[in-house]
């Protein structure tokens, strides 16, 4: 049985090595792509490249890995083949551990440079003025909808949507364990809006009496119930070993299927990979039948909506602005056409940005 098993971790070793061999010999022609791309002045981020590489992978796959982790692997292959060609800077909604740093780390791996902001209007900031080559931020949850800080800076920002990804939320109350139940020993809570909203009815069940303190994120929720007795925190799982507290309670969102969506945003354009999204804002004169006209373009052209919100323009009262996303790319003769029409009923039209869909 011991020769056996020898026999099998020396066949495992020739593996690793012939393995190692080959991500090397990937990484000399990841180079070659990298010196072409600069030569001819092309963003080194390709999310349409790299969701057709990782399909394809997945699609090809025969087990026993499962293809969640065919994926996961090939990501950070992928993640640090990119770095070979460029180091990346990528801004983020921080601090660390918030959602939004996960999804940068998803994205982009821990061999970009990424950098923690204070706000999302500081993420645009750093992208527009060149400061770092792309940011992550959070534009919609499932259970408590858009984000509307996200959406209002969009209508000045010089930038366009690269990509976007899904990622599951799961909330968990984070704090210091002692031997009083939690409604007792928990006097202050701290939480972010948003993930404050998605476990409302679960604080209001087990922490009915506790004052509830706005935070700026996630992250700093978890800064601030380390620093404080008889203190909470609502925040993801990994910021308990950051900041040093214990999971009190796991999965305190109150909806099971609660995820939410992110977009990269940067000064580049996908090509088309023929399962794209394209995302548009635009404002219409105040008049009857204003809407329907909008609607319009999209239904004869055959466009699938999948989101539309306003937001107020501020300028002028009762005057709106309107957020759309649409199946299809900005290159599509249909989607042309359909953006043609619409423009005729706008007083002005900006395209965020085609970038390739999330699974």
């Amino acid at each position: 049985m011991k020769e056996n098993l020898k026999k099998l971790r020396q066949r495992i070793d020739k593996i690793d090595q012939e393995l190692l061999r080959l991500l090397n010999e990937r990484g000399r022609w990841v180079q070659g792509v990298g010196a072409i791309k600069a030569q001819t002045q092309q963003a080194i981020f390709s999310p349409e490249r790299e969701r057709e590489l990782l399909a394809r992978l997945k699609k090809l796959n025969r087990g026993p890995l499962p293809p969640e982790a065919v994926e996961a692997i090939f990501m950070e292959v992928v993640n640090v083949s990119r770095t070979l060609q460029k180091a990346l800077r990528v801004a983020y909604f921080g601090p660390e551990a918030t959602f939004t740093h996960q999804a940068a780390l998803r994205q982009f791996g821990r061999s970009a440079a990424l950098l923690p902001c204070k706000s999302i209007s500081e993420v645009f900031a750093e992208v527009a003025r060149d400061r770092t080559d792309y940011g992550v931020v959070p534009i919609e949850n499932s259970t408590e909808g858009v984000v509307n800080h996200t959406l209002d800076m969009f209508i000045d920002a010089p930038l366009s949507i690269c990509s976007e990804l899904e990622m599951p939320i799961q909330l968990a109350l984070l704090g210091r364990r002692g031997k009083a139940p939690l409604e007792q020993s928990i006097k202050t809570l701290y939480a972010f809006g948003q993930p404050l909203a998605q476990c409302r009815r679960w604080i209001e069940t087990h922490l009915p009496d506790a004052q509830i303190i706005e935070a700026a994120s996630t992250a700093q929720s978890a800064q601030l119930a380390a620093k404080n007795a008889r203190s909470a925190a609502v925040a993801s799982p990994i910021a308990a070993s950051i900041y040093g507290l214990d999971i009190l309670v796991s999965r305190i969102e109150d909806s099971a299927n609660n995820f939410t969506r992110f977009l990269v945003i940067g000064k580049t354009q996908p090509e088309p990979t023929g399962r794209d999204k394209t995302s548009i804002l635009f404002s219409v004169k105040d008049r009857v039948g204003a809407l329907h006209d909008i609607l319009l373009p999209f239904k004869k052209y055959g466009l699938n909506m999948t989101k539309i919100e306003s937001r107020p323009t501020r300028q002028k009262a009762w005057e709106y602005v309107f957020f759309v996303d649409f199946l299809g790319h900005r290159s599509d003769r249909r989607v042309q056409q359909a953006l043609a029409l619409l423009e005729k009923s706008c007083v002005f039209l900006k395209i965020l940005g085609s970038y390739p869909r999330s699974e």
